[in-house]
């Protein structure tokens, strides 16, 4: 029933779109149904920021009118997905390989709402892998000195590269995503500006102090919760 949370979801959040507003529009499969509940609204003056091409191929489809940061710097909301949502709101993004897009629009928004369905809501993050995004020049040497700052973390796995049956995944960036089998984080601010702080390093999952809302998709309709 994780389809018919994720609509409900993402149904929810349009409600809190107004004519006239710039929106961030998030990727993944909740943040779609987003992106169709938004369109379907059909309200005025609307302007759109997508996190993604594929959120922008699905806007432009859909008749939605796209703007960029560089033309619409600052964004009244954003409402986007999450693979996890822990304790304060705390998230670990990135499933998508669009985090560091996400992070930017994040960043720019008066608010932010994460959608997701019921099984996003965890006791402490980390059982989903930490996406890392890194350049990919020197990207194995890279690798190395984040292992060594998950290994202070007393997370004994190094990062994995993310690969598909074309090769490595790369984001709209061109950036190379390793992903981090953390299992649990006990500190996520720490672990955030230790992976932050590296060489190599772009941009991490972890998404902190950046919620307003998370609305929670359920098979009857919705739940929020507040930070």
């Amino acid at each position: 029933m994780s389809d018919l949370q994720k609509k409900n979801a993402g149904e929810a959040a349009a409600a809190y779109v107004e004519a006239g507003m710039v929106v961030g529009l998030g990727t993944g499969s909740t943040a779609a149904w987003f992106v169709k509940a938004l369109a379907a609204r059909n309200l005025p003056d609307l302007r759109c920021v997508p996190t993604s091409e594929r959120t922008a191929d699905l806007a432009r489809e859909l008749g939605l009118t796209l703007s960029t940061l560089e033309d619409t710097p600052r964004i009244d909301l954003t409402v986007d997905g999450a693979d996890e949502i822990g304790p304060g709101l705390a998230l670990i993004k990135g499933g998508g390989a669009a985090l560091l897009r996400e992070k930017l629009v994040w960043e720019a928004s008066e608010r932010c709402i994460c959608i997701a369905d019921a099984a996003k809501v965890v006791p402490a993050l980390g059982t989903f892998p930490l996406p890392i995004e890194v350049v990919a020049f020197g990207h194995k040497t890279t690798a190395n000195r984040i292992a060594d700052v998950l290994a202070d973390h007393d997370i004994p796995m190094p990062a994995r590269v993310r690969q598909a049956d074309r090769g490595l995944i790369r984001t709209d960036g061109g950036n190379l995503i390793y992903d981090a089998a953390c299992k649990v984080i006990a500190d996520p601010a720490r672990l955030a500006a230790d992976l932050k702080s590296l060489t190599g390093v772009v941009e991490h999952g972890l998404f902190l102090d950046l919620t307003d809302l998370a609305i929670i998709g359920t098979d009857d309709g919705f739940e929020m919760i507040n930070p």
